[in-house]
C-alpha cells in the first residue's frame, strides 16, 4: 500500500457501496487499484495521462471516475456513510453552519466540446458512453470564463458538500437542499437541522423566509446596508433580525472544515472541463475525509 492509498479498513467500508457490473453483462475489475489512482490524482492534481502505471491504464481510471460522477455512484457512498454515522449518533443536528470557498478554474478547464441534445444523450447512454446529467448544457466552461472562480459550498457537521456558482446568498438554499441523510430504519431521509448559522454573505430576505417556512431557527447577521434599508422603511421594514453571538462563534467549525478538501490539489484548482465531473471530484474528497478525519 502506497502513501495515500486506501487502507484495508477503508476499503472494507467502501467496497459494499461500489457497483459490481457496468451493464451488458460486463463486470468491473480492480476497483481498489482504480480508486487509488483517482485518489493519487486528487492529491497531486496531475494530468490523467501522467498517472503512474501501477494504477493501470490512465483512461480506465479517468473513465471510471467520470462515469461514477455522472451516474451518482460517488454521491450514494457518502449518503450510506452518513446514514451509519447518524444511526450511531455522530451527526449533530442541533446547529449546522453553511459556508463556501473559491476554487480557481485552470485554463485547462476550458474548451469542452459542445453538449449533445437530449435525444443524442439518451442514444449515447444506451451505446455505453458516459451519461450526462440534466442541465449539462451549462456545465462546459468557455475560454472566457475559464479563469473565473468556482464556488464550493459546504454544510458543517459533515452533512453535504456541492459545487455551486455565484454568490453565497443565492446558493444557500441549494446547498441546504443537499442535506439528505437516509434513515437505516426506513422512512424519509432527514433533511432539516434544528438551527442554521451563516455569515453576512448568506443574508437575504429570500433565505430567511425559506428557513422560517421550514421552521428552522437561524443565526445570520444582517449587513450594514440591509440594516440601513430596514430602518429607512420605518415600520414597514419589519423587526430587526435576531442574533446570538454564542451560536455564531460556532461557525469556526465550518471555517476550518471548508479548507480541508482544498488540501487536494484537484479540488483547490478546477482542472475538470465538466461541472458534474468536478462535483464528483469534490465528493471523492469528502468521502476520503469521512473515512480519514484526521
Amino acid at each position: 500500500m502506497g502513501r495515500g492509498d486506501l487502507s484495508d479498513e477503508e476499503w472494507a467500508r467502501l467496497e459494499p457501496h461500489l457497483p459490481t457490473n457496468r451493464g451488458r453483462g460486463g463486470r468491473w475489475r480492480c476497483h481498489r487499484r482504480v480508486i487509488n489512482g483517482i485518489l493519487f490524482r486528487q492529491r497531486t492534481g496531475l494530468l490523467w495521462r501522467d498517472l503512474p502505471p501501477c494504477f493501470g491504464g490512465w483512461k480506465t481510471v479517468h473513465d471510471r471516475h467520470r462515469w461514477w460522477s455522472a451516474d451518482g455512484t460517488w454521491e450514494r457512498i457518502p449518503r450510506a456513510v452518513q446514514a451509519d454515522a447518524d444511526a450511531g449518533g455522530r451527526i449533530d443536528w442541533s446547529t449546522v453552519s453553511v459556508d463556501s470557498t473559491t476554487c480557481r478554474a485552470h485554463q485547462h478547464a476550458a474548451g469542452a466540446s459542445p453538449v449533445p441534445r437530449r435525444s443524442q444523450v439518451g442514444a449515447g447512454a444506451r451505446c455505453g458512453t458516459v451519461p450526462m446529467r440534466p442541465g449539462a448544457a451549462r456545465e462546459a466552461g468557455s475560454r472566457a470564463r475559464s479563469t473565473l472562480p468556482e464556488k464550493v459550498g459546504a454544510v458543517r457537521s459533515g452533512l453535504s458538500s456541492c459545487p455551486a456558482g455565484g454568490g453565497d446568498a443565492p446558493q444557500m438554499i441549494p446547498v441546504l437542499e443537499e442535506i439528505r441523510v437516509p434513515r437505516q430504519a426506513g422512512g424519509r431521509p432527514r433533511t432539516r437541522p434544528d438551527h442554521v448559522g451563516g455569515d453576512k454573505a448568506s443574508s437575504s430576505r429570500r433565505n430567511r423566509r425559506h428557513l422560517r417556512r421550514r421552521q428552522i431557527k437561524h443565526t445570520i447577521p444582517a449587513p450594514r446596508d440591509q440594516r440601513a434599508n430596514r430602518r429607512r422603511r420605518g415600520s414597514q421594514g419589519g423587526r430587526p433580525t435576531g442574533f446570538d453571538k454564542t451560536i455564531y462563534h460556532c461557525r469556526n467549525e465550518v471555517e476550518r472544515t471548508i479548507n480541508r478538501p482544498k488540501n487536494f490539489r484537484a479540488v483547490a484548482t478546477r482542472f475538470d472541463k465538466r461541472a458534474y465531473v468536478f462535483r464528483g471530484t469534490v465528493t471523492v474528497a469528502a468521502i476520503r475525509l469521512w473515512f480519514r478525519p484526521v
